[in-house]
């Protein structure tokens, strides 16, 4: 399932140059020897740039079913009941907090029997927590309670948390681009006059509200692997161009 679409590409800085935007200063004389030369106008770098990264799920869900039949309505809530405690007293022990515990429950008759039913789904961001309590569970209560496999995904704030870091990483290629091809001509890089976020493409991953069914013979990572999310970007960025480098210093 593909990841929600992201915003469409805006301007993150773009400078008017100081000669359009003010009249210029009162000239000055300066000490000879002192200060870079004041860069020619019109001298820019256009560069692009791009990055990919990449970011595992940070949450699973993981449903357990259990349930009785019994010839009494109250022996079938109380076998139900006792069962549904001890995962939910396992599950605290272990750091899960209560507000990521939902349990729902349905109660009928079958003939001349009562039936209960139970599901308790668990919301995990340490797997190896949900490691140890689905370990457990399986251990002390056997056959009578059915753990799903584990469904992971990713919460909203992970998904933002990708886009811009995969945007920043972008522009980062690209300043390093342009430092590079200035010091190829023996220049200098100047400040950025314009930096524009062009294409951003996401694939791969879930989101808590379409969590698909995989094979159960899935291993737990590669299920984890499944649900990784992908971004990547490009951005274009104008940088001013100093004055050449002052390479005297250099060969002295």
């Amino acid at each position: 399932m593909a990841l929600p679409a992201p915003p469409p590409a805006r301007v993150f800085a773009e400078l008017v140059p100081a000669q359009a935007a003010a009249p210029a200063p009162t000239p000055t004389p300066a000490s000879a020897g002192r200060g870079d030369p004041p860069a020619p106008s019109g001298r820019e770098v256009h560069v692009s740039g791009s990055a990919e990264l990449s970011a595992g799920p940070d949450r699973a869900r993981v449903s357990l079913r259990l349930g009785s039949r019994k010839g009494a309505a109250g022996a079938a809530r109380s076998s139900v009941a006792r069962r549904l405690e001890y995962i939910a007293q396992s599950a605290r022990q272990r750091g899960v907090p209560e507000e990521n515990m939902t349990v729902t429950e349905d109660f009928s008759r079958l003939e001349n029997t009562y039936q209960m039913e139970a599901e308790v789904c668990i919301i995990f961001s340490d797997f190896g927590k949900m490691q140890n309590v689905c370990n457990l569970l399986t251990e002390k209560l056997g056959t009578s309670v059915t753990i799903s496999p584990p469904h992971f995904y990713h919460t909203p704030e992970a998904v933002d948390t990708l886009r811009r870091q995969v945007c920043v990483a972008a522009v980062g290629n690209t300043q390093r681009k342009a430092q590079e091809v200035c010091r190829l001509f023996g220049q200098a890089l100047g400040k950025p006059l314009l930096i524009r976020e062009e294409e951003t493409k996401e694939w791969g991953g879930h989101i808590d509200s379409n969590l698909p069914n995989s094979p159960d013979s899935l291993t737990l990572q590669e299920r984890i692997q499944n649900a990784t999310a992908y971004a990547s970007c490009r951005v274009f960025a104008v940088f001013e161009i100093k004055g050449k480098e002052n390479r005297r210093n250099k060969l002295l």
